[in-house]
Formats: structure tokens, sequence, C-alpha cells
């Protein structure tokens, strides 16, 4: 193994360097112009509900997008994370339009999901071009993709914190090295104010009273946990059953979404859930004022479960966050705390439980709810870590560490 000169080393850091700023700035920028034109369609939907009863034929528009030219890039994130584990092939630039496109058409006609995914792989497939342009190695290609997945999240959030650590812990934080670490978190810091120059504004939460710790505080924080994970079980379990649904009985791809479009326009339209429809923001500021109906949690679960296993396009982490807050906003009708507190820690814990990502998690929480209430926050995505089962949302994740081990041992 031969020593680098001090030239060598320097110009290595400046090419890393450069390499960050620019995923940065094209992945923040990406971020933006989707931020911007999510709000526009789904402004116009809210406008316009009418338009919901053609999600169908919006999800034939995505199914067919896919089948003629996106059969390479169908897995998204999955795609991300077996590049990542076995990397085999420069990830199609193409990704990044397919599933900002499939995405828009979702949210424009109201179907159930999230953002993190787009925002993911337009992050995943503009980093990895790099791979030709600086002609790097497998090695250097786990980097790209970690910076990818980091710039995405961060840009898209607003947590560039919570989006470095997020990219290295749902790759397995023990196999990342040292220059991963600093890089993620610079890419992660440069498309955040990326899409701050672009003058983008994220949703603001806030939880203005945090309880004293005292054990019964704790108690009803590690009951919070569980039942978050338990939420996120359920939710990771549905995605993959309708998915798998969807796929053994309808063997045309295009039909999928077509189909599961036309149940959802009846269940939203016809019954009255356009609640559930999109990401569903207001629902989620809403749930840390007012206590939520114990089954808004569930119905979103289901109806974000057809969206995705359908074959529409979006992310799952919104819908997670709508998940956890209405849970915590129920809760609130039999836990004595205050509502924002639980809503606040449902968010953060079922996002933790459906990903395996509980330091992520913790630190986002932090991010957006501020230092004061930490300790709570930690301990809930801990918890909801270990009782949400070995399957999280993304199929292709390696789940390690001590839960991995947990689980070999006892089931």
């Amino acid at each position: 193994m031969t020593s680098q000169t001090p030239k060598q080393i320097l110009l290595a850091i400046f090419k890393w360097i450069s390499i960050c700023v620019l995923i940065g700035i094209l992945s923040g920028s990406a971020s933006a112009f989707f931020l911007v034109t999510l709000e526009w369609v789904t402004q116009f939907r809210i406008q316009h509900d009418w338009i919901i009863w053609l999600l169908p034929f919006g999800g034939l528009l995505v199914g067919l997008s896919y089948y003629y030219w996106g059969e390479s890039v169908e897995k998204g994130n999955n795609l991300l994370l077996e590049e990542y584990e076995n990397p085999k092939s420069v990830i199609p630039f193409k990704m990044a339009p397919l599933v900002l496109l499939g995405t828009l058409l979702t949210h424009l006609f109201g179907g159930s999901a999230g953002r993190e995914g787009t925002a993911v792989q337009m992050g995943g497939a503009i980093a990895d071009q790099f791979t030709k342009l600086f002609n790097l190695d497998n090695s250097e290609r786990k980097i790209l993709i970690i910076l990818g997945i980091s710039a995405g999240f961060a840009s898209v959030f607003g947590t560039p914190l919570a989006g470095a650590i997020f990219a290295l812990e749902v790759l397995y934080f023990s196999k990342i090295n040292f220059k991963s670490i600093i890089l993620s978190f610079l890419v992660a810091y440069v498309a955040y104010f990326t899409v701050e120059f672009w003058q983008i504004k994220h949703t603001h939460y806030s939880i203005p009273v945090v309880p004293e710790i005292s054990i019964s505080t704790l108690f009803y924080v590690i009951i919070i946990g569980i039942l978050s994970g338990f939420a996120a079980l359920l939710f990771s379990r549905s995605t993959h059953f309708w998915g798998s649904l969807f796929s053994k009985n309808i063997k045309y791809p295009p039909l999928r979404p077509f189909i599961g479009g036309i149940i959802l326009a009846i269940a939203i339209a016809g019954f009255g859930f356009t609640k559930f429809s999109g990401l569903g923001i207001p629902v989620i500021v809403d749930s840390f004022s007012n206590a939520n109906p114990w089954y808004d949690f569930l119905l979103k679960i289901l109806f974000t479960g057809v969206t995705l296993g359908a074959g529409f396009k979006g992310g799952e982490v919104t819908p997670l966050f709508f998940v956890g807050a209405t849970l915590g906003s129920a809760l609130s009708i039999v836990i004595p705390l205050p509502i924002a507190f639980l809503a606040g820690l449902g968010f953060v814990a079922v996002f933790s439980g459906a990903t395996h990502t509980p330091i992520a998690c913790s630190v986002m929480g932090m991010e957006l709810f501020g230092i004061q209430p930490g300790i709570f926050i930690a301990i809930t995505c801990i918890i909801a870590y270990f009782s949400s089962g070995s399957v999280g949302i993304y199929k292709s994740q390696i789940v390690k560490g001590a839960k991995y081990k947990l689980y070999q041992k006892w089931l």
C-alpha cells in the first residue's frame, strides 16, 4: 500500500469537496423545484376536489411511464440500497424525472403518499452520475449514494443533521467509513442552504410545553414508544401486503395503479376521506393542538398502503409523520400529557420504527422541536425501533446492529 503525497491528499480533498458542493446544489435545486410544484398541484387538487375521480387515469400514466421507460429504476429507494450493498451499474439519471413526474401525478389526483422518496431518488440519481465523470471505483460509488440520500433528505425536510445521519444509518452505520460521515454532513448542509437560497419554506411544528422528567412521564413515554413501534410495523406490513397483492393478481403493471386508483377514488371522494389524500400536512399540524379520532392513523396506513402498493409514486416518511402525530394526538384522551408533546413523540417514533433509524429520528426530533424534549424523543425513538419488527418500509435495507442481534437471539 503506497502512501499519498501531500499534493495527492490536497487534490483528493478538493475533489470530494467539489463533488459535495455540486451534488448539494443540484439536489437542493431539484428538491426546491419539487417542493414548489408539489405545493402547486396540492393546492390545485384542494381547490378542484373533483379531480380525485381522475386518479385511475393518473395512475395509468404513472404505470405506463415506468413500464415503457422506467423498468430499470422501478425499485426506487430499494435500488439505491441494493447498489450500495452490491454495486453493479450506475443508476440511470432517468430515475429523477420519472419519480418527479410520478409523484406530482400521484399528489395532483389525490393519492396518499409522501415526498422523501422522490427527493432521495432524485438525489441518488444525480449523485451517481459523478461516478463516470470522476472515474470513481465501487467503494467511492458507495460514498456517492450516501451523499445523494443525505442531500435529498436534508433538502426536502429542512433537517440537515438528520439528513446526514439518516443516509448513514439507513445503509448500516457500522460499515460507513469516517470520510463518508464528514462528506454526508457537508453535502446535507449544502443541499439545505440551496433550498434556503431558493426561499422555499418548510412546515414548522412545535412542542410548547414539555413535562418534567418523572417516573410517570417516563412510563407514558415508553408506552408511546411501544405503540409507535407497533404502528410502524403495521405500516410496513401494509405497504408490502398491498404491493404483493397487486403484483400477484394484476399481471400487466400499468393496470395496477389504474385499478388501485379506482379503489382510492371511490373511497376518498365517494366516502369523504379527502383528509387522507396527499401529504396530509394540515391534519399533522392540527394534531398538535386538537385530539384526532383514534382511527385516523389506521386509515392513513390503509390509504398509503394501497397507493404505494398499487404503484403510485412518492414516499413513506410524511405519511409516517401523519400516522405518528395522529396516534399521539389520539392518545392524549387517555394519557395525561400535553397533546403537542404526545403528537411530537409519535411523529418521529413511528418514522424511527419503520426505517430502523433511531439516531437520525432522534436528531430530527430535536431539530424540529428543540433540545428540551430531546431525552423523551430519544427514548421513544429507541423503543419504537426495537418494537417494530425486523422488516421496515425498505425491503432491501440490511438490518444490522443491536436490533439484528436481539431478533437473532430471541426470535
